[in-house]
């Protein structure tokens, strides 16, 4: 089997074309992530609804509705092997997601709009869930030397990731302002059960966050994360959002048969 390792924003992955192939995409992904500690499993299927199907899975086996860095790596994927061409359509867990490729390394996806999106559903921390189902998460604000203090943060996001005011557990992101449309984030993801160094869906909720609450000038936000940058562009009218639009880096590091 073929299996490329890529990231997105140091966010990473072991891939496979799964195309009229019958696997345990599970156990997969339980024993190709340990090869190389990566956040996650995709695979590429056929689909009658968009040019391919991804079905994505955690490090730890479990199943992901979707996955923001994880769809531009797959359109990458999708280009590089002729499965699709520049603009294209994935089908997920989470609903149809746009992608573009802008460059060789370069590739933004139209994340899926807010199913739910409630600002304060446990005191200042909000809920986003991205698609219908969607991928949850919480967001709040962090005022501090975010990415100094994560060590010492760890056991509070856990305990957040669990905690009851979120039924399926949740994606923890908290944020650091910058500059106005400026962040760092660092997310304590489900199915990784630690931080990862990006997280699209993460960046594309705290966006969606910072826009409803009016702190998203120009509708635009850099989202620096400890693997790299993203920037996602949020669309809109009056407190509905239209459109959530994630774009950064991809690289592939390297291809392995197993």
């Amino acid at each position: 089997m073929t299996v490329t390792y890529m990231n997105g924003a140091g966010n990473d992955f072991m891939v496979i074309d799964a195309r009229g192939q019958s696997l345990d995409f599970s156990a997969l992904a339980l024993e190709l992530c340990k090869l190389t500690g990566a956040d996650g499993f995709m695979a590429v299927d056929n689909s009658d609804k968009a040019d391919f199907k991804l079905h994505f899975y955690n490090a730890d086996g479990s199943r992901g509705e979707m996955c923001g860095n994880g769809a531009r790596c797959i359109c990458r994927y999708a280009f590089d092997h002729g499965i699709a061409g520049e603009n294209m359509v994935v089908e997920t867990d989470a609903g149809l997601v746009p992608g573009k490729r802008l460059s060789e390394t370069q590739y933004r996806v139209k994340l899926n709009n807010p199913g739910v999106l409630d600002l304060r559903r446990k005191g200042d921390i909000a809920y986003v869930e991205l698609g219908n189902p969607g991928v949850p998460h919480a967001v709040a604000e962090y005022k501090g030397d975010l990415w100094g203090d994560a060590d010492a943060l760890r056991e509070r996001r856990r305990a957040l990731r669990f905690d009851t005011a979120f039924p399926k557990g949740a994606n923890v992101n908290f944020y650091q302002v910058l500059a106005p449309g400026e962040v760092r984030v660092l997310t304590f993801e489900r199915g990784v059960e630690d931080f990862t160094l990006a997280c699209g869906t993460g960046c594309g909720s705290t966006a969606s966050v910072l826009w409803l609450n009016g702190e998203l000038p120009r509708n635009t936000l850099t989202a620096h994360n400890r693997g790299g940058t993203l920037k996602v562009t949020i669309g809109g009218e009056g407190e509905t959002i239209t459109s959530i639009e994630l774009e950064g880096p991809t690289e592939v590091v390297h291809v392995m048969d197993v």
